[in-house]
This record gives C-alpha cells, structure tokens and sequence, in this order.
C-alpha cells in the first residue's frame, strides 16, 4: 500500500471496472474451485473435514437466516430456535447474518451447505481480488498485484480457516475496508471535503457489512488501518495534519451511514437480552506457536510427516493453526524490508505484518509447543481491555497474511525497478518465496445424514409453529448432528441444547452458556449407551451417576415447556423403552425416529 500524498488535482485509479481485475477474478476464481473441488462433488452435504461441529453450527445459522427471509422478515437478533426456552444472543455467536440473508434463495433451494459450500469458493476468489484490486490501487505492477493476491486470498490462514470457520475465510472486505480508510488518511480519495464525505460513506458501508460477516475481522483491520496511519504520521507528518479536516468530516459521514444501521445490533449485543462480558475462551489459550510460522500443516501441498504432526497436536486445534508462512517467504520478507526500508510502503507494510505476527503470539510465548509464562509479550497487557478481552490472538495472522502479501509485491515491484536486468533472480525469489504456501485440495468428508423418519415424525406431530421441541440426543458442543438435521430439513422450530456462547448464571459467557442440565445430561448418556456411542461425544459432563427419578424428569420437560420428545434411537431399544416407561407409548414411530406430542394438537 503506496502511502504517498498525491496534488489535489490526482485523482485515483478505479478499484473495480478494468479488465485487469475481471480477468485476475477469472483466474482466482478458477484457482478457489481446484482448492474446494472435493467439496462440489456433492455440495449441500460436504463439508472440508476435521471440525463438523463449527460446520453444523454455521449450517443452522444459514437456515435460521432463510426462514426469516422466507417469511419475508429479517432474522431476529435474539432467537428461542435454539437453546429453548432461554434462546441465544446472535450478535454474540457467529451468525454471519448478511450472507445468510443474501443466500437465502440458494439455502431455500438447495440447502445450507450448498450456501456455505458457495460462500466459502467466493471466499477464495474474492479475497484474491480485494487484495489484488487494492494493491493496484496503491502502485503495485499488475504482476506484483496479481501475486498478492495468490498469497492473501489462498494463505495458509485462510486454507486452515475453511475448516469450519465460514466466518473468517470469508476475508474479502478487510482489503477493501483497510483501503477505504487510508485513502481518508492520505486524501488520495480527492481533495475537499465532499470527497472526504464519500470516502467516508464507502468505508462507514464496508464497516457495516463487515460487522455482519465477522466483527472479530472488522477489529483486526481496525488495528492494522492503526498500526499504517502512525507509521504514516510519523513518516509524512505535515501531510497528515493537512488532511486532519478531511479525515474529520470522513468519519463524521462513516458514523452517519454506520449508526442507523448498526446501532440497535450494537445495542442488542452489548445491553440487550443473554448479553455477555468478556470471552468465553480460556485467556491466552488460542494463539500461535513460534514453531508454527515455519512448520507447514498437512494441509499445504509441501510438508512432512513431523510438521504435519506437530500442527495436529497445536493446542488451539488444526482450524486455528494460523501462523504459518515457512522459511523461504520470511527471509524474502526480511530482506525485502532490510533492502528497501525508505521505500514507504514496503516501510509500512513490514511493520503491519511485525506487529500483527507478535499480537498473535498471544500474552506468553509458546514456542515448539511449550509454553513460556515467564516471557511476556504485548498482548499480555492488551487482552485485559474491555473490547481485546474477546479477541482470539492468533487470527490477527488473516490480516498479518495481506500485510505480508502486500509487502512482497511492493518489495517485488522495487526490486525489480532497482535491478532490471535481474528480474529472473527476482522472478525465482517470488517463487521460492511461495512454492511452500500452495494447498492440497480440501479434503471432504459427509454431513451426518437425517435419520430416516425424522421429517415424518414431525408432520405426524402437528406441533405450532414455534413450537420448542427436546430432541434426544440433546445438541451440545461435542455433538451436533441435531442442529444439523434441523438445518437439513427446517425442523423443529426450536430446540433445546445447542452449540453457542452464552452468559452463565454466575456471569461469565461459555460455550454452550450453562450447558445441560443434570436430567438432560442423563437422557444423553441413556441414549449414548442404548446407540454405542462414547458419553464424552454427546455430554459435557462425564457419566457420574446421575439417577434423576420419572418426578424429576417430568418436571424438567415441563420447564422446558416443551411441546414434543422426539429421540433417534431403534424402537426397541433400551432408551425406547426408558422413555415409553416415562411418557407412555409414542405418538408416531417413524423408521429410528420416535415422537411423543406432550401438548395437544391445535385444532
């Protein structure tokens, strides 16, 4: 990113239009369905393999967003459909609401993971072309553009990223929201303030939308538009005190476009209903290993057996294994940033991507996969901040990818201007530069199907819309086939349990917020050992003898308020007859799936 300060009288290159960027489009589009091309085999029923539980999670979202849209509605903030009664906070989990809501149609269609399965191709594709769009716009040769895009729209963080998390391998707007912003800094958007108002509307609009995709993302492109605006202070002073009166009247306009929108979300997320303070995750758990910068996983094409195995044993999983850019792509950095230190943006660029790989060390260094409490770094004393108290560390390396990306092709692009006649030795440097961060395909694996008889029971039921429902077994976050199969089929309108975060009784927000209940857990672990399937899959508390009497579990179902039992379990198995014993003969039996309507039908 060229942070020079152009005449009034300069006017920028257009970011969208060219035939460059539409052929660049092309040809990382095409590289995006090589990389998913396992996944469209089947596409509403695969899903890249190794985290079904995020996977499900992001299919119910995507439903719950359609059937808003169906019944021509926006999705509620706040919904009962899961976790019933108490419901969930949607600000406050990832929802992803802006492209379930345009998605919808497909999602109605096909289904949510062939939405999803979409989404994450675009993914690709377009953060390829926002990182290639927005180095042209700051100078860089088509080339050079073309290569940063390779490496920010296909990077390792993205790659692991598509395992579950839609919401961060969809990075395509931070490009565009970084650029926004700096265009208000530099006054590159066109002198006055009219032009500083527009500038102002389009990054208070990429803002906005970001918010909907991912806020976690919105955050980290706040800190590197920072971590660029003081490196470009303190570099060109007098040219930002010159702007001072346009960058005011750009955020004045960005807060104009952005309230309206986004302030009852806001307000619903942090003073609303199930609102939460602070992280649900374990502090300074989920952050990047030293050794992981240069250890590439198996999901990178050149690896071993060893690295392969040390970034399945990363403490944070595979999905968050998101440091990785291997020797050869450092040391070009380095000497890249060594060499051309007074170039600007190659002066930018490398303190962005410094600062930004150090933030996702987290708070202590964990190095080689052991941790250091003693060795304190930046993020020790930023994660007690009220807002950086939710911030995962090690996702700052999306962002801390495009800085390197950018960095590349800007250091490319002076090499190249420096040494002409070398521009082969330059040309074999981007190439070893890159060589180790081209993926293998995804790998796929299946949805876990609906059982057999599960829709008809539900018709057989008759229940009202809206109705809460106790499906057995009861989703939490170890096993979500359930919300699954209500995203596969659009049924029950509500359930119990779930996979979410959420407030506590005692304050704190949680995964799956209080969990289960004691006579909840017991009907996981009857039906876990009536199916043959391990108790720790299906209950987060283990097996320990909780023996709650027919008394008591009436009385839970009746605080549930629950209008149906459905359990996917053999008709005669043990767990069928527990529950016939409990609630007398089902009302439908339809292939594995019981029902039993504790309400009356409406008449």
């Amino acid at each position: 990113m060229v942070l020079t300060v152009p005449s009034a009288a300069e006017r920028v290159r257009p970011l969208t239009g060219s035939r460059t960027v539409w052929l660049a489009g092309v040809y990382y589009l095409v590289g995006a369905v090589a990389l998913t091309m396992l996944l469209w085999g089947d596409p509403a029923s695969r899903i890249v393999a190794g985290n079904p539980f995020d996977a499900d999670q992001f299919a119910w979202f995507f439903r719950y967003d359609a059937t808003a849209v169906a019944h021509l509605r926006l999705p509620a903030l706040t919904t009962t459909g899961m976790n019933a009664p108490q419901g969930i906070n949607l600000m406050w989990n990832t929802a992803m609401p802006l492209p379930g809501v345009l998605l919808a149609p497909l999602t109605l269609l096909a289904g949510p993971q062939a939405s999803l399965t979409v989404l994450m191709t675009l993914g690709f594709a377009g953060s390829g072309i926002s990182m290639f769009a927005t180095a042209r716009h700051w100078g860089a040769s088509t080339a050079a553009a073309g290569l940063a895009g390779l490496v920010y729209g296909f990077s390792p963080a993205l790659v692991q990223s598509a395992a579950g998390h839609y919401d961060l391998q969809f990075a395509v707007l931070p490009p565009l929201i970084i650029d926004a912003a700096l265009r208000l800094v530099t006054g590159r958007g066109g002198g006055g303030r009219r032009a500083a108002a527009r500038g102002g509307l389009r990054l208070g609009l990429l803002a906005v939308a970001q918010l909907f995709i991912s806020e976690e993302l919105l955050f980290d492109a706040a800190v590197v538009t920072v971590i660029l605006t003081v490196v470009l202070a303190v570099s060109r002073p007098g040219a930002v005190a010159r702007a001072i009166g346009d960058i005011a009247t750009g955020i004045a306009a960005g807060i104009a476009v952005t309230a309206p929108i986004a302030g009852y979300p806001l307000w619903v997320q942090f003073f609303g209903p199930l609102r939460q303070h602070g992280s649900p995750f374990t502090p300074d758990f989920y952050k990047n290993d030293l050794a992981g910068f240069v250890l590439p996983p198996g999901s990178m094409l050149l690896h071993t057996a060893g690295s392969a195995a040390f970034a399945a044993k990363f403490q944070g999983g595979l999905p968050e294994y998101l440091g990785y850019l291997g020797w050869p792509m450092l040391v070009v950095l380095a000497v890249i940033a060594a060499r051309f230190w007074r170039c600007l943006p190659v002066r930018a660029t490398a303190v962005a991507f410094a600062v930004l790989s150090v933030l996702s060390l987290g708070g202590t260094l964990l190095a080689d996969g052991r941790e250091h409490e003693g060795i304190l770094l930046p993020w020790h004393w930023l994660q007690a901040l009220p807002v950086t108290a939710a911030v995962i560390p090690d996702r700052f390396s999306i962002i801390a990818d495009g800085a390197a990306a950018a960095l590349l092709a800007f250091g490319l692009d002076a090499a190249l201007s420096r040494w002409p006649r070398r521009r082969w030795i330059v040309a074999a440097a981007a190439v070893i530069a890159i060589l180790p961060l081209v993926p293998r395909p995804l790998p796929a694996a299946k949805t876990s199907p609906v059982p057999a008889g599960w829709t008809a029971v539900f018709a057989a039921l008759r229940l009202p819309a809206g109705a809460d429902v106790v499906v057995v077994p009861i989703p939490v976050r170890t096993y979500t086939a359930p919300l699954r199969w209500q995203a596969d089929t659009g049924v029950p309108s509500a359930m119990s349990g779930g996979y979410y975060m959420g407030p506590t009784w005692s304050g704190p927000p949680a995964t799956d917020g209080n969990g289960l209940s004691s006579e909840a857990e017991y009907l996981n672990q009857l039906w876990a050992k009536s199916a043959g399937v391990n108790v720790a899959a299906v209950a987060t508390l283990p097996a320990i003898g909780l023996y709650p009497d027919a008394v008591q579990m009436r009385a839970q179902l009746a605080g549930w308020k629950s209008a149906a039992v459905v359990a996917v379990t053999n008709p005669h198995s043990a767990f069928a007859r527990y529950l016939t014993g409990l609630l007398g003969r089902p009302t439908v039996t339809a292939g594995g799936v019981l029902g039993w309507r504790l309400r009356p039908p409406p008449s």
